[in-house]
């Protein structure tokens, strides 16, 4: 069975409910994944969108979430995670608000795509302190046995 990433919350190419989004509590979305494969011995998720900041003419990828060594035998994330509330062993990256955790979308103009993907890696990761998505990327490099990816959408309601 090949690694997949739902979420309860929203579908593929769905939109993402304002509770998880600035205009909410911006509060991470729940996330179920399954498929891990068996030689896998951490997993890493990233939440990026490419659109930033207009999907007319997007100059970057903004980075929202980023967290790793996850434990394989994990099969996802509750609503509104806390950092203390994650398995044993995950480790957090910055994201570009410069702070480690969730950072919901809040998009300056238009609808933006949001991607979820999780990693299946054949390692777990040496402590690389709050890895920027750049740092963990590189250090994924070579490790990478399986990659799911979930997307939704989001536009300011206001």
């Amino acid at each position: 069975m090949p690694l997949s990433l739902t979420s309860p919350a929203f579908r593929q190419e769905g939109e993402i409910p304002s509770v998880h989004t600035c205009e909410g509590k911006d509060t991470s979305p729940p996330l179920s994944w399954s498929g891990v494969p068996q030689e896998a011995k951490s997993l890493a998720l990233i939440v990026d969108d490419p659109d930033a900041p207009d999907p007319k003419a997007p100059k970057m990828t903004w980075v929202h979430w980023v967290l790793y060594d996850i434990p394989p035998v994990t099969s996802g994330l509750a609503a509104a995670v806390a950092s203390k509330d994650l398995p044993a062993g995950a480790r957090e990256g910055t994201n570009d608000w410069k702070r480690t955790g969730y950072g919901g979308p809040c998009p300056p103009v238009g609808r933006h795509r949001y991607f979820f993907k999780l990693y299946a890696l054949d390692a777990v990761l040496p402590d690389l302190g709050a890895p920027t998505k750049a740092k963990l990327e590189a250090a994924m490099e070579g490790h990478t046995l399986a990659k799911a990816e979930l997307m939704g959408t989001y536009q300011k309601l206001r």
